[in-house]
């Protein structure tokens, strides 16, 4: 039996191998045929892992821009949101069976394949923001881990490629104050990836839901406290409307990147030009997304405080120690794992070496930011 799937890689590689060949024996009994393969873009249909209303679609429509600009539309995109073709957790299957060409997601939403993969953007933090561990995905051979656990480890037929540091995810909603482990006992509470792990040994059960499922699940209830990532998503999708105690910082995902996802197939049989335009429009679009990011994150903080209500802080130190002791007692289970204890090294490593330069060379902004803005900053 044929298999449909493969014959349908067959014909689009057909078609972008031959399409701008206007001299063909093929195309030679139908006049005006070859300039109107020449012409024709060839059409990436790339799903999100979020709502249509969430400011992550933005982002995405910002590499969508950049990657149809460069390519002079010879690649088009055709950007769907989560459920459109699969859900928010399943794009990286979709990649790799052709039903998608590409996805725009986070690596912990296929957390379930493979707990290594929350190494990639959610795992413990050494002392490395989000910028830190970016560059030792591209320069301490964090890439290679990646495309070893994937294709090697995993056996998915995908390419994938990760950008735009994410600002540390805060804490989170809570409908009363919380200041002490002691507080969080019993919290059901929605997380995903290793970050669930992690609130579970600090006394919380977990939830692992997609955003546009959260508030929902709030008010039915099934949660009780819940983090998405930032202001502006948070607020789309309603969050100061289930819960008014909003906690800036925190060590459960202050390291994630966006991850682009290609089917390799796919990849492969593009001209090189449009495979450079695809890889590399994740940096141009990565610069782009922190700078959208910086400017809706904060003025979106600010209506929260002054027009919903909501009481923003920052998460106490009591917390936050709780946090890496519960990451202590972690590390060692996952490092039981052969690859991710050579990953873990590989971070411990570069955080060590890099983030004491960072550290050392890195003035006290909050000291001048008070001086100009007394009285501002919830230290």
């Amino acid at each position: 039996m044929t298999d449909t799937r493969d014959s349908g890689r067959l014909s689009r590689r057909f078609f972008i191998r031959t399409g701008a060949l206007g001299g063909t024996a093929a195309a030679a009994g139908v006049l005006s045929a070859p300039a109107v393969l020449a012409q024709a873009p060839l059409v990436m249909k790339m799903q999100t892992s979020w709502p249509a209303s969430d400011i992550w679609m933005d982002f995405a429509r910002e590499y969508v821009t950049r990657v149809e600009e460069m390519s002079g539309g010879r690649l088009k995109i055709d950007l769907l949101p989560a459920g459109a073709v699969v859900g928010a957790f399943q794009v990286l299957d979709a990649v790799n069976d052709g039903v998608l060409d590409a996805a725009h997601s986070v690596p912990v939403y296929w957390y379930g394949k493979n707990k290594a993969a929350s190494l990639f953007g959610t795992g413990p933090v050494f002392g490395g923001s989000a910028t830190t561990m970016l560059s030792w995905f591209y320069a301490g051979g964090g890439a290679e881990f990646y495309r070893e656990l994937q294709q090697d480890v995993l056996g998915m037929n995908v390419v994938g490629y990760l950008g735009f540091p994410m600002f540390a995810q805060p804490f989170g909603w809570f409908k009363n104050e919380v200041n002490t482990v002691a507080d969080l006992q019993g919290f059901k509470y929605r997380t995903v990836g290793l970050a669930a792990d992690l609130m579970q040994q600090m006394g919380m059960s977990v939830a692992q839901l997609p955003g546009g499922e959260i508030v929902p699940a709030m008010e039915r209830g099934v949660i009780d406290a819940f983090e998405f990532n930032n202001p502006s998503s948070d607020s789309r999708f309603g969050a100061q409307d289930v819960a008014k105690n909003y906690y800036l910082s925190s060590y459960h995902q202050a390291s994630e990147s966006f991850e682009f996802l290609f089917n390799k197939d796919f990849l492969d049989d593009l001209e090189p030009d449009l495979q450079a335009i695809l890889k590399y429009g994740v940096e141009a679009a990565s610069t782009s997304n922190t700078a959208t990011a910086m400017d809706n994150y904060s003025a979106d903080l600010r209506k929260l405080e002054t027009e919903s209500g909501v009481s923003v802080r920052r998460t106490s130190k009591d917390i936050l120690d709780g946090q890496i002791k519960a990451w202590d007692v972690l590390i060692p289970q996952l490092e039981a794992d052969p690859f991710m204890k050579k990953v873990l090294e590989s971070q411990r490593a570069w955080v060590e070496r890099v983030s004491y330069y960072e550290m050392m060379n890195a003035p006290d902004y909050a000291l001048a930011f008070e001086h100009y803005f007394p009285g501002k900053l919830k230290l």
